[in-house]
């Protein structure tokens, strides 16, 4: 009943925050002594909870209980079915305030903002060089590492980026399919 009222009878004396359940008030408190008594027997990270445990095995295991009824697409989290589900409907709750481009999901629209700031929060650790988006870094580090991971499957020959093989294989295998 309280999602419906929103009522939080309970309150953290520390910061004042409200809460709807005590357990959520107790997992709260941890952020302010640290105490985190759960840990992961695989890589050793340490939790506030239990149920943040389970959820976070789930990158050990590949396990993935929230199925898409309508895909069959499985999916770990089941914050990422609902987004997904959004997809089937067309549904596109979130507007760029600037342009009003819509969205299915916030972290979407958070990533096309950076359009119109030129924010570029990914930073190369060798050259200092920023960009807007991780796949743009990830691409750029092949000119440090010298990684070809795009093979040419007709001739084997190697390339760093995707759009390189492809004019590739249209130039050199007169269009065949990569």
């Amino acid at each position: 009943m309280r999602t419906h009222t929103g009522e939080k009878p309970f309150s953290c004396k520390t910061c004042g925050k409200d809460f709807r359940y005590n357990y959520d008030l107790k997992s709260h408190m941890t952020t302010h002594t640290g105490v985190k008594p759960f840990s992961c027997k695989t890589c050793g990270n340490h939790f506030v909870c239990s149920s943040s445990l389970t959820i976070h095995m789930r990158t050990h295991t590949g396990e993935k209980p929230f199925s898409c009824k309508t895909c069959g697409k499985d999916f770990r989290y089941s914050f990422d079915l609902k987004s997904h589900m959004k997809t089937h409907t067309g549904e596109k709750p979130f507007s760029c305030k600037t342009c009003g481009k819509q969205f299915s999901n916030a972290s979407t629209l958070k990533v096309h903002i950076r359009i119109h700031t030129g924010e570029k929060p990914f930073s190369c650790k060798t050259c200092g060089m920023n960009f807007q988006y991780i796949y743009h870094l990830k691409s750029h580090m092949t000119t440090h590492t010298g990684e070809k991971p795009f093979p040419c499957k007709t001739c084997e020959k190697d390339f760093r980026r995707n759009s390189a093989l492809l004019v590739h294989i249209r130039r050199a295998h007169s269009g065949e399919k990569p």
